[in-house]
């Protein structure tokens, strides 16, 4: 049955029979009516303080539930408070839909205007917008494919005028979704990577975020042919069970882990991108034959050369060399013997790591904090990262139950995003405690969205490592200048800030002011926990390899 509606009205009951479940936003005039088109149809919409963290929620949420979701702001200046967020998604290949409104081109004069288009592709975004009343719902159809199908994070930018006409809905008017079938590698390349494996003595076999479902598939090919299991960041987690995995490759590594990567010979690559950070900018590729698979052309050898590129899906690709391997009768010790066995026991996780403890008067060594931490938080656990100095504490140090359970808001290198991403992947992971690691530097950029985590009541353990700084600038330029006022700051009471939202909040200088942690995780845990952690400031092992130039 039809019925006469506006635009926006249509806009947003697609972009829901489509099958998003979940949106984000700060609602100002320009999109308050598609906002709540999409809350009359089901569509859960959490309320943000900021544009910013609205996005990063989304991203975070997609990310850990593989559903596409939508992130809704106002035209001009809401979009513009969005763009580190998109510039992370867009990134990071995430398929999320940014739906914002849109000055009518008549009006270029209007405070509000800014040429939308050009502001998010600079970002590499897609930009697509509504044109007209008539192509209404195929323009936020193809806005919601674009994103869905080919992983891409799509601004949609809906005319205020546009959004104000009328059209007669149909259900029927709605497409469905087009299938998307997974292609295994050609058969060349099936062989050239069986050839490779066969004449390996010490093979590695690294996922990333595009391997995800491919776990099985990879774990039989790598006991078949005797490789060492390892992930990027983004795939941390995917083979937390194998005695073989090294837990991750790259920045976050242990020097143990990383050297037996180093060793390998053979290098095979499933949905990953081998950045800078996973390489140790391109030391850990050499010495080896890399072949690289990935189901999109352009990412295969995109950051470094690699031996081979091979197009295809992980899991269908790794069962085609599997079945291959078997069907020859081959398989091989490669690099899993019993001296190998010892040394990936003993280098996978940092928190087993040795080191000698940093004594500084009333304050704690990182180290020391996040051990302690770890050792308390459930296993069924969300980990987020932020940037800087510190990060490599919460992001290696903290164990991860599987890939669903680490999210990572580094791809556009900037401080601030975790908390607001801890809040969507808690969404996207519920039952589970997310523990939100950030510098006091990031968390000063993006507490407001405390406000949203105690609305939703979630129980989030958010570790501020402060060091009443931007800790990475102070250890990077201390032995240049002492001229570091720019980037030092005054004490900041943290845990009254904190307080001040809503949440239990501690402050800690020393291990034992930890034990509050434990009577909280033995709570209803529907308050986020804060804590202040006065913390030692010395540079981790990341920074130097932070700060080279890409």
């Amino acid at each position: 049955m039809s019925e006469i509606i506006t635009v926006a009205e249509a806009v947003g009951r697609t972009l829901a029979r489509l099958g998003v479940d979940r949106a984000f936003g700060v609602v100002g005039s320009g999109n308050f009516h598609v906002t709540n088109a999409l809350i009359d149809e089901g569509v859960e919409f959490v309320a943000a303080r900021h544009e910013m963290g609205a996005t990063c929620m989304a991203d975070a949420y997609t990310r850990a539930s593989g559903v596409p979701s939508v992130v809704s702001v106002h035209q001009g200046c809401g979009l513009s408070n969005a763009l580190t967020g998109i510039g992370e998604a867009s990134k990071a290949r995430t398929p999320i839909i940014v739906v914002t409104g849109d000055t009518p081109a008549d009006q270029s004069m209007s405070n509000f205007f800014i040429d939308q288009d050009a502001a998010v592709t600079a970002l590499g975004a897609r930009a697509t917008r509504i044109h007209r009343a008539a192509t209404a719902v195929k323009d936020a159809y193809r806005a919601f494919v674009s994103a869905a199908v080919d992983r891409r994070t799509v601004v949609l930018s809906l005319p205020l005028d546009v959004q104000a006409a009328e059209i007669e809905w149909d259900d029927a008017l709605v497409p469905s979704m087009p299938d998307k079938a997974a292609a295994t590698a050609s058969g060349d390349s099936v062989d050239r990577i069986a050839a490779a494996l066969r004449g390996a003595e010490r093979p590695v076999i690294l996922a990333g975020r595009g391997a995800w479902h491919a776990e099985e598939e990879l774990g039989r090919l790598a006991e078949l042919s005797g490789a060492l299991l390892t992930t990027s960041a983004a795939g941390r987690g995917l083979f937390r069970t194998d005695p073989w995995h090294l837990d991750v490759m790259g920045g976050f590594a242990t020097h143990g882990s990383a050297q037996l990567v180093a060793e390998a010979d053979v290098l095979i690559v499933f949905g990953a991108a081998l950045n800078r950070w996973t390489t140790l900018g391109g030391s850990l590729l050499r010495d080896k034959t890399v072949i690289q698979v990935d189901d999109t052309r352009e990412a295969i050898g995109w950051h470094y050369p690699v031996t081979a590129g091979v197009l295809g899906d992980a899991a269908l690709t790794a069962d085609a060399v599997g079945e291959q391997l078997r069907e020859a009768g081959w398989s091989g010790e490669g690099y899993r013997t019993p001296e190998v066995a010892e040394r990936v026991a003993a280098n996978r996780h940092w928190r087993d790591q040795p080191f000698d403890e940093v004594v500084e008067d009333g304050k704690i060594d990182p180290r020391t904090l996040t051990i302690a931490i770890d050792d308390v938080v459930p296993d069924e656990r969300v980990v987020v990262p932020d940037g800087g100095n510190f990060n490599g504490y919460p992001g290696a140090f903290l164990r991860v139950p599987d890939q669903r359970g680490y999210s990572v808001p580094l791809a556009f290198q900037s401080i601030g995003l975790a908390l607001s991403s801890g809040i969507g992947a808690a969404l996207a992971n519920q039952g589970r405690v997310p523990v939100v690691g950030v510098g006091d530097g990031g968390f000063m950029m993006s507490h407001v969205e405390l406000d949203t985590a105690v609305r939703l009541r979630l129980g989030m353990l958010v570790i501020v490592y402060n060091d009443s700084a931007y800790g990475a600038e102070v250890q990077h330029f201390k032995h240049e200048t002492d001229k570091l006022d720019t980037v030092s700051f005054p004490e900041t009471d943290i845990a009254a800030l904190a307080r001040g939202y809503g949440c239990d909040a501690i402050t800690v200088r020393h291990e034992r002011d930890l034990a509050p942690v434990a009577e909280w995780l033995a709570g209803d845990r529907l308050t986020p926990l804060v804590i202040d952690a006065k913390i030692a400031a010395f540079p981790s092992w990341l920074l130097e390899h932070s700060m080279e130039e890409n």
